[in-house]
């Protein structure tokens, strides 16, 4: 899943940041409203957290902007207003969410996981032939056998197990699983999706993630 941060207080950016790269998030960062609106225009997100008090324009007014033009990603607010009112205008301007400071660490990578459910499929567990993931406990089995994966691998199966069967290009890959800084020209996706590949594949006479020649790839049973 590929989070944008928007926030201007390095104090409160860098724990935020860290927490959700901790639970294999990709994100990218903005700290006014101008660039924050730029990388929106240029990438999807998942996700984005938005600060109320940002450099002009400021997160509401961005999120203002953005709900009139017919966007609907989720939006989590943050803001150091605490006052009903407020928090009523963030809902009612759009927001998804609205977090007022300060907050802990865990109150908001619960608030960013709920939103992410509703975004994508409303189950904490997800289930093609016999790979089986369960988010909230962030472990994977195949059959009875638990399966070790790199934080890439599991944000990549997770992709896949939200859409068994659709064929996901290269790029759709790297746009939700990398963040901004990645280079789309090294070979990192190869060489996660074959390591994948080999941990949830080895030894199974017709594989389950395959690649469709260029195209992209597509997890689910090869029909007859």
């Amino acid at each position: 899943m590929r989070i944008l941060l928007v926030e201007d207080d390095a104090r409160r950016f860098e724990p935020l940041q860290a927490a959700l790269e901790a639970e294999c998030y990709a994100v990218d960062f903005a700290m006014d409203g101008k660039t924050a609106d730029e990388l929106h225009f240029v990438n999807g997100y998942d996700l984005i957290v938005l600060n109320w008090t940002i450099p002009p324009p400021s997160g509401i007014e961005l999120l203002w902007y953005w709900r009139e033009t017919g966007d609907e990603t989720p939006v989590l607010m943050i803001t150091d207003h605490r006052n009903v009112e407020d928090l009523v205008c963030a809902l009612d301007g759009g927001a998804d969410d609205c977090l007022a400071s300060p907050f802990s660490l865990a109150e908001f990578l619960a608030r960013v996981r709920s939103l992410l459910r509703r975004r994508s499929r409303p189950l904490p567990e997800l289930t093609v032939s016999n790979i089986h993931m369960d988010r909230a406990a962030h472990r994977v089995t195949l059959g009875d056998a638990q399966v070790q994966l790199s934080p890439k691998e599991f944000s990549i199966l997770e992709y896949f197990l939200t859409r068994p069967g659709e064929v996901i290009s290269r790029t759709e890959l790297i746009e939700h699983v990398w963040d901004d800084s990645f280079d789309s020209l090294s070979n990192v996706v190869d060489v996660t999706i074959h390591r994948l590949r080999v941990k949830i594949d080895g030894g199974r006479e017709k594989p389950l993630l395959r690649t469709v020649k260029g195209v992209g790839y597509v997890l689910g049973d090869e029909p007859d």
